[in-house]
């Protein structure tokens, strides 16, 4: 079982060092997923939710024709999982993913807008490796000379795949893309994919400066300390984008991914003006309905004009 967290974690510790390609680790909070974990999750027993019920995964209808257009408004469009286009002078992509499935669990509702949309003078970050944020199909079919920017290791994936146009950042690194500054931030995490150790590759968050606005991209993450650091460090976010979903079991998933209650804590941590949910509705990976967590959220939150749920498809203009 994993262990448990220390309740008070020391600030320094998200500056410490963490590993390197090849061995990554959380240092405020180490743990793995063991087999026998995996194991007692599978078969423990009967799952407390109903998974008769189909889904309803809210969409809209979306051709992204206005992301080719100058002059549009600030705006963000959920694709799908942890799948943003941020469009706000330049075109930015999260975690890319059009494809149809992750590696096993097939896509519960189409993209938001169709890959050939996207400009190609945008540009991506990715959070981390796993298959339901790195997504092989994508990257082969947007823009060859698209820059990406990625935690350490996931450069050599990268131009495997025939994309050179590459940056790799540690923790706490920063790298120019015209108005833009991105920065690669903590988050409790791993990483793992097939032909590739487990954890050789470094998991992060980011933070996407333009001058006018600031974006936060949380990736995957459990709840940590690390976001009233990231708040303290770079204060007046306008825009959170936040996991709620794949949450369950508690027992095994806390300290990876965020049930709603926690993302609405690490918004607050944030100090982040609006948060938009992500990580739901789009594959089926942990016990809860796929469809679950917005639900909760709202129980959660009440009345809260601050957190926006958007359906897949739907574009967001900043205000």
């Amino acid at each position: 079982m994993p262990e448990t967290p220390d309740p008070t974690p020391d600030p320094a510790l998200l500056y410490a060092p963490h590993g390197e390609p090849g061995r990554f680790f959380c240092p405020w909070r180490p743990w793995r997923n063991r087999f026998l974990d995996v194991l007692r999750w599978k078969l423990g027993g009967k799952s407390p939710y109903d998974r008769k019920t189909p889904p309803r995964i809210p969409r809209v209808d979306n051709d992204g024709a206005y992301l080719n257009k100058e002059g549009e408004p600030p705006s963000v469009t959920w694709i799908g999982q942890s799948t943003f286009v941020i469009q706000d002078g330049d075109v930015v992509l999260t975690d890319p993913h059009w494809g149809a499935r992750a590696l096993l669990p097939r896509r519960e509702s189409p993209p938001g807008i169709p890959l050939a949309a996207v400009p190609a003078a945008a540009f991506a970050v990715l959070s981390h490796n796993h298959y339901d944020h790195l997504d092989a199909w994508t990257v082969g079919r947007l823009p060859a000379a698209m820059p990406w920017f990625v935690p350490l290791g996931l450069g050599a994936w990268m131009r495997r795949h025939g994309r050179p146009q590459v940056t790799e950042l540690d923790w706490w690194q920063s790298a120019r893309h015209g108005r833009w500054t991105l920065t690669c931030l903590p988050a409790q995490h791993w990483s793992d994919r097939l032909g590739t150790r487990r954890n050789a590759t470094l998991w992060c968050s980011w933070l996407l400066d333009n001058g006018e606005r600031r974006y936060y991209f949380a990736g995957d993450s459990g709840y940590f300390h690390g976001f009233a650091e990231i708040g303290r460090r770079f204060p007046e976010i306008d825009v959170a984008l936040l996991p709620i979903g794949a949450y369950e079991p508690r027992w095994f998933m806390r300290p990876q991914h965020m049930d709603p209650r926690e993302a609405v804590q690490a918004f607050r941590d944030l100090g982040a003006r609006f948060m938009l949910p992500m990580h739901w509705g789009t594959f089926d990976l942990t016990d809860e309905p796929v469809d679950l967590a917005p639900r909760v959220l709202a129980e959660v939150l009440g009345s809260d004009e601050r957190v926006r749920t958007l359906a897949i498809g739907e574009r967001w203009r900043v205000p």
